[in-house]
């Protein structure tokens, strides 16, 4: 869409149509039902929330939906949406300017730019990067016609991925010593093992999102290659029929603490005279691409998947502006969420948190935190406005995060793998094979995080035993005994 001529200064401009700057426009409207808000968003769709569901003081419930970016100013009718990419952005002068070459004036700016993936061997012809929903669709589309995929990546997104492909062969390299160690420790991932290669469940369930598709000639062609949508949701590979073209089920063999060495296409594998590492009940073929390990081993296969994570999307800010940068890249923020750049503020993927955490938060780039952060992020704008005083948020109290892994309901709290403890804690375990996983970790009797895998119903109860810092210690040996009902006992 071609940016209509403004002259009129926004009070407040939003960079990004992820989560984070969605969550911001929509606060900021209801704050500011007066005020003209201006949404820059590169993609013709919206990330927007649904479904939400408030489970307990820190934990919560949503699904992502992607909507056509009218939607937005349908919903919030101040609102102002545009669909082109930023290419400038002059703080000093309260401007930034799109690809159309138009410039808008702003007093107060949030960019919710997100993150970038970080691609091994970018622009290969063999290797797919997923991000978001534009990258899955690409994903399987190659799928459809692929007997062996090799997947790179150890997160979220690797983990829901290899569960839910079917019908091909897929080779999980990962560099730790167990999968989906962003996560979960190991002992954890000993008890998603046996679903690696399980039949999965196949559900009836209905779909709890409205699905919209775009036709590729709503993009200019030169944004097409460049243009990234917001990041995948937490529901993502729901009703994703992500199928190769074998008959068979799952069928996954996983490499640990290794990293992709070489990538060689068939003719240059053929010119190494290397052979081929086999594996028991895998396929044996010719493969467009090969991948050499650095533990030795080699194997082909139709494509390779990166999901190695992402990077905070900071070009173009940076080009005009002195923001203090962390080391992940990111744009530092204070506790009002603003950057080192006056008027600037940022939320989401993009930005690091640098204030003092609460003992028990950590910063995780996941779509929960992004959530919170735009939120919270528009009750600053606007306090600063009003000149009033806004306290951090309460999310910011404690690390909470609800997921779904190998068909498992997935709880993180506090500091749930004992994040900055060093050896100075304990872990107590509790664990019903193919039901439930659960650890707690303790440091001087308080109970600092836990992980609750399954249905286990101790997620507010644990919250309350974090928060509240309660001497666990004459209760220790009872605390995870499953004939003990918690939940009566710390009423």
């Amino acid at each position: 869409m071609m940016a209509e001529k403004m002259n009129d200064t926004f009070q407040f401009a939003i960079i990004g149509g992820g989560i984070a700057g969605v969550s911001c426009a929509e606060m900021l409207s209801s704050l500011c039902p007066e005020v003209d808000i201006l949404l820059v968003t590169a993609s013709p769709l919206i990330k927007a929330i649904a479904n939400y569901k408030k489970i307990s003081k820190t934990l919560e419930e949503f699904d992502v939906e992607e909507r056509p970016w009218m939607s937005m100013q349908q919903d919030c009718p101040n609102v102002k949406v545009i669909q082109t990419e930023v290419t400038s952005l002059v703080a000093e002068a309260h401007t930034m300017t799109v690809r159309d070459g138009q410039t808008y004036n702003y007093k107060q700016i949030c960019i919710c730019s997100g993150g970038l993936p970080k691609v091994i061997a970018k622009d290969h012809q063999y290797v797919l990067g997923i991000r978001d929903t534009q990258s899955v669709k690409e994903f399987q589309k190659h799928l459809h016609h692929a007997r062996r995929i090799l997947v790179i990546g150890n997160g979220g997104i690797a983990t829901e991925l290899v569960y839910e492909v079917q019908g091909c062969e897929v080779i999980w390299a990962i560099k730790d010593k167990s999968i989906s160690s962003a996560f979960v420790d190991a002992g954890a991932a000993q008890f998603f093992l046996p679903k690696l290669n399980a039949d999965k469940e196949e559900g009836n369930k209905p779909s709890k999102r409205h699905e919209y598709t775009t036709e590729d000639d709503i993009l200019p062609e030169d944004l097409k290659e460049q243009t990234l949508g917001g990041a995948l949701g937490p529901d993502w590979s729901e009703n994703l029929k992500m199928t190769g073209q074998q008959e068979i089920s799952h069928q996954v063999h996983v490499e640990y603490r290794v990293e992709v060495k070489v990538i060689y296409t068939a003719e240059e594998f053929v010119a190494t005279e290397m052979t081929e590492s086999t594996l028991p009940g895998f396929i044996q073929d010719k493969w467009p691409v090969y991948v050499e390990l650095t533990n030795g081993q080699l194997y082909g296969c139709d494509f390779v998947v990166s999901a190695t994570g992402v990077v905070p999307n900071t070009h173009p800010f940076t080009k005009n502006n002195q923001f203090s940068i962390s080391a992940d890249g990111g744009l530092l923020i204070n506790e009002k969420m603003e950057t080192s750049v006056v008027d600037v503020y940022a939320a989401g993927d993009v930005c690091s948190a640098n204030w003092t955490h609460s003992p028990h938060w950590m910063q995780m780039r996941l779509w929960t935190q992004a959530r919170q952060m735009g939120a919270y992020t528009a009750q600053c704008m606007v306090a600063k406005v009003r000149n009033e005083v806004v306290s951090l948020d309460f999310c910011f109290e404690m690390f909470a995060h609800v997921t779904k892994f190998f068909g498992f309901k997935v709880i993180l709290l506090g500091k749930f793998n004992a994040q900055g403890l060093e050896g100075d804690h304990e872990l107590l375990l509790r664990m019903t094979k193919g039901k439930e996983y659960i650890k707690v970790v303790l440091r001087n009797g308080t109970m600092q995080g836990a992980v609750l895998i399954g249905e286990t119903e101790l997620e507010e109860t644990f919250e309350n035993l974090i928060l509240n810092q309660i001497d666990l210690t004459p209760f220790k040996d009872d605390l995870l005994d499953p004939n003990i009902d918690l939940e009566d006992f710390f009423d």
